[in-house]
């Protein structure tokens, strides 16, 4: 079975590389090259984003994209993960509900304007004092994200399951998707990822976390997205870019 932080990674990577352009073509011309700035990414959520010392599905992502030529910088106000981790900036807030991201955002994006932005929220949420709520402040934190960012790609997911909670989380992703599939119908750059069928609970060894030695296991596949990707949501670096240029 693949890691549930390797599954999160491998949709993420396919939704990003899929829709990534190519700065510029090799040339034979002894011309300079202009690269593009970095996409900055924020991974935004709750203790799933966070990761923990292992850095969650974000270690990954940005190892792959990285090895794919992609020129990406996730950005936040917190840092976190192993040493190995060159870029470990996010907004993956330990405990917290839709609510809290809520009050918070538009000082967030204001601060670090993401291009793409990767929403895992409302596991805190399901076991809080209002969870049959959760869908209506789900919906109004993604407004409220694409009013602050309308040019940013905002990747919804549902999220992953929770062993003492099962049917809550159910009715949530249930209630969310064609709520999140509403705005990107009405022009908004909304995409859903379902995650919530791709992280069995066998690999949640408390019941809502993915495990350190689930992050050693590499996905030989991923879960099929709700939604189309965007034409821009990564920037490669061209093979000109990346090697050295000859002079003939």
């Amino acid at each position: 079975m693949p890691s549930p932080l390797k599954v999160l990674c491998g949709v993420l990577l396919a939704a990003l590389l899929a829709a990534a352009p190519a700065v510029g073509q090799a040339s034979t011309v002894d011309e300079p090259v202009t690269l593009a700035d970095p996409v900055r990414v924020m991974p935004l959520g709750d203790s799933i984003t966070q990761g923990g010392s292992i850095g969650g599905y974000r270690l990954d992502l940005g190892t792959k994209l990285r090895a794919a030529g992609h020129t990406v910088d996730f950005v936040g106000s917190l840092s976190d993960g192993p040493g190995s981790m060159p870029d470990r900036n996010h907004e993956g807030h330990p405990g917290w509900t839709i609510a809290q991201i809520d009050a918070n955002v538009v000082n967030w994006l204001r601060t670090y304007t993401p291009r793409t932005i990767l929403l895992h929220i409302g596991t805190n949420d399901m076991y809080g004092s209002d969870p049959a709520g959760a869908p209506r402040r789900l919906s109004a934190l993604v407004d409220k994200i694409t009013a602050q960012a309308p040019a940013a790609d905002v990747f919804v997911s549902t999220i992953i399951p929770i062993r003492f909670a099962d049917a809550t989380v159910r009715g949530y992703n249930s209630a969310i998707v064609p709520l999140l599939r509403a705005k990107a119908a009405a022009g908004k750059r909304v995409h859903v990822v379902d995650m919530y069928p791709a992280v069995p609970v066998s690999d949640l060894p408390d019941g809502i976390h993915p495990n350190a030695p689930a992050t050693a296991r590499w996905p030989r596949s991923g879960s099929t997205p709700c939604g189309p990707y965007p034409a821009a949501s990564a920037t490669r670096r061209s093979p000109a870019a990346r090697a050295p240029r000859r002079r003939g």
